[in-house]
Formats: structure tokens, C-alpha cells, sequence
């Protein structure tokens, strides 16, 4: 049996990504008010009762509204946050003073790697914005990433700003989704099937309750914790949260190697492998094109 410090025998490509991040929402009109008038997307292309919102062309989100449903549930397996991942760090802080302004309630840490604000879109769909510091800053432990929970130097940050006509205007193109992190009813489990199966590398699992994992040496793709979800099932269609999550390969050949490991064959045509994890969360391998 494999120990955590033994690398696996499959492997993801370094350029593997995340995104294409697909909710459940209870009032479309609600929803695109917050996406795109608060946060600032302004690709937004809707279709009856659902919608696409992109940032520099790319699709982040599908949004996908189901009337009556409940607000997203904290005690199940599915979405923890969907994280978005800003170009610059004055970025950030054009956000962080938005949000201030507005008096918006949001959280926020320093993670070493990473300084982020998280914050609940109007479903109780969680979110995270966030920038990255240089990777050559990142505190590491041989191949494990060492992330932490401190405060943000706010003084630092919005003093980046120059002055009042600095403002918080629209998602920036080159804004993506860095990073998915989901509620799990067992990390083991979870392990067995991200890692050992599919190919992502661990990057962090000294974190208590929770396991973050990579490709390329990225902090991380994807998270996991039981925080609230140990034992749990994944939530039902009644409610708000996550449809699905793409993994995103760089190429074909790539993609049906990964599909391979989890299926008989890849499809001989299309371009997505829908599949879920040990708890019932969707999610869709694609490649680039």
C-alpha cells in the first residue's frame, strides 16, 4: 500500500486545470444581478432559465435555475467554494474595497500561497476570490506546500490603491477558476479516487480535516475537507449547490488516458467524459482546444 509521501503511479499533465464551474440557483434574475452587477462579470450570455457567464472569453460559470429549490445545505458532500483567481493583486484589492464600501460580509485569509475573500452568492453557493503570490514565495516542505490561515494585511493591500478613481469596475480578463474546493464525506476515500486514480499529486494532507491536491506543482486544484461532512451524502437536486466541475486535460490523448483509468474506453467521438466521485459529485473531463 502506497504511504502519502509516495508518489502514485498515474499522473496528471502539469497544464491540467479546473473550471467550467455549473450551479444550482433559485432565481436566475437574483443571481445575474449578483454575478454580474456586484462582482462585475460582464460576459453574460442567457438562454431561458439558465446562463454562461465567461471573463475574457473563457467560461467560468453555468448558472442554472431551479424555482423553489432550497439555499445550499453545510452538512452534505458537494460544493465548499468555487474559486476565483485574479490576475493581479491590485485586483484584489479593488474588490476588497468594493466589498467594504458596500458593506458586503466577507471573510478573508493569508494562506502563504495565496491571499483570499470568501463570501456566499445569494443561494449560499460559496465562493472565493483570491490572488496568488509568486510561486518562488510559496513555503515548502520538499514536494508539500505549506499553507497557513493568517490574516490579510489590509493596510498593505489597499494601499495599493491610488486613489478614489481606482475603482472595482469588472472582472478582469485573465480572471479564471484557479481552484475547486468540495465538501467530502471521507478523505480516504476521496484520496483513493483524485489521487490514486485520476492522477492529481498531493500538495498539502497535514492540514487537519482536509487534503488539497494538484497537478504541476500548483498549490492546488482541488480541495477537500469533512469539516462539516464527514459521513455525509451529497446533496439532492432540492436544493442550491454544485451541478458539476470540469477537469480540464491539455489535449485529447491526455483525456483518454485519464478516461481510461476510471472507464472500459473513451469515447471514439466528443470531447467530455461525465463521471462521479465516491460521493455522488459530478463532475467532466474535457481537454483544451
Amino acid at each position: 500500500m502506497q504511504t502519502s509521501d509516495q508518489r502514485h503511479a498515474p499522473a496528471l499533465p502539469a497544464a491540467t486545470t479546473v473550471g467550467r464551474v455549473r450551479l444550482r440557483v433559485r432565481d436566475l434574475d437574483r443571481a445575474l444581478a449578483f454575478y454580474g452587477d456586484f462582482l462585475g462579470f460582464r460576459e453574460i450570455e442567457r438562454e431561458d432559465s439558465s446562463a454562461k457567464i465567461k471573463a475574457g472569453g473563457e467560461l467560468l460559470f453555468e448558472l442554472r435555475e431551479v424555482p423553489g429549490i432550497g439555499p445550499a445545505p453545510r452538512r452534505a458532500a458537494g460544493l465548499y467554494h468555487a474559486a476565483i483567481l485574479l490576475p493581479e493583486r491590485s485586483d484584489l484589492a479593488r474588490i476588497s474595497r468594493h466589498f467594504i464600501e458596500n458593506e458586503f460580509p466577507f471573510g478573508q485569509a493569508d494562506h502563504a500561497v495565496s491571499e483570499a475573500l470568501y463570501l456566499d452568492d445569494p443561494d449560499g453557493n460559496g465562493l472565493e476570490i483570491y490572488v496568488d503570490r509568486p510561486r518562488d514565495e510559496w513555503p515548502m516542505v520538499g514536494n508539500s506546500v505549506q499553507m497557513v490561515t493568517d490574516p490579510i494585511d489590509f493596510h498593505g493591500l489597499l494601499g495599493l490603491l491610488m486613489g478614489e478613481d481606482d475603482r472595482w469596475e469588472a472582472m478582469p480578463d485573465g480572471t479564471t477558476i484557479g481552484h475547486i474546493h468540495l465538501r467530502v464525506s471521507d478523505l480516504d476515500q476521496a484520496r483513493a479516487f483524485y489521487v490514486d486514480t485520476l492522477g492529481f499529486d498531493v500538495m498539502q494532507d497535514n492540514f487537519r480535516g482536509a487534503l488539497f491536491v494538484s497537478a504541476g506543482g500548483y498549490h492546488h486544484h482541488l480541495g477537500m475537507n469533512v469539516w462539516e461532512s464527514r459521513g455525509q451524502r451529497v446533496a439532492g437536486q432540492d436544493v442550491a449547490g454544485l451541478d458539476r466541475f470540469a477537469i480540464i486535460l491539455p489535449d485529447r490523448e491526455s483525456w483518454a488516458e485519464v478516461v481510461a483509468r476510471i472507464a472500459e474506453h473513451a469515447p471514439d467521438s466528443g470531447d467530455t467524459f461525465l463521471g462521479h466521485d465516491p460521493d455522488g459529485i459530478e463532475f467532466e473531463l474535457t481537454y483544451a482546444r
